[in-house]
This record gives structure tokens, sequence and C-alpha cells, in this order.
């Protein structure tokens, strides 16, 4: 018996190409699902707004979690560690990332 692996042909519009920038995630999750709305925060500005929003399973979440922790390992063996800098002001968050 041959072993076929699905193949998924992926499409990428050039409008979804351009992306779209992110200093600041909030995550949320339910018993179901995680949420991950991606902001872009400038300087003072009091408000901003959700660029975009992605909600996927418990499961798809845990991938993507391994999927970026193998991501920035090989990043890192390229191009060096990343300092991971912490908020002048406390009251700025995680980093750019809330749960």
């Amino acid at each position: 018996m041959e072993n076929k692996q699905n193949e998924i042909k992926i499409e990428l519009t050039p409008e979804v190409a351009a992306g779209h920038y992110s200093n600041l995630a909030v995550i949320a999750h339910s018993a179901g699902e995680f949420f991950l709305d991606f902001i872009a925060v400038s300087p003072n500005i009091q408000q901003a707004k959700v660029q975009t929003r992605v909600i996927m399973t418990p499961e798809n979440a845990k991938n993507l979690l391994f999927a970026l922790r193998d991501n920035l390992t090989k990043y890192e063996s390229t191009y060096g560690e990343i300092e991971r800098k912490l908020p002048k002001n406390p009251t700025e968050g995680n980093n750019g990332f809330t749960a």
C-alpha cells in the first residue's frame, strides 16, 4: 500500500499577503475556542482597533504554540537570541501580549 500524504494547496491573495502590523495581542478563551486579537497601538493614542481576530480550537492553539516555539528556535540559531524587553511601565501589560 502506498503512503500518500494529503497536500493542501494554499492560496495567498495580494490583499492578505500585505498583512497587518501588530504590536499587541490579546488572548482569551472559552471551553471550546481560543480568541487571538491582534492590535496596532500607537504612542500617545488612547484607543486602538483590533486589526485581525483569529479564532481556533484548543488543539490548534497548542499546535500554534509548538510551531512558534520551533520557528523561534530556528530563528535564534540563525540570527542570535532575541532579547526579551520588559515594559518600562508595569501597567503596560505583558510585552504586548495579554491573557
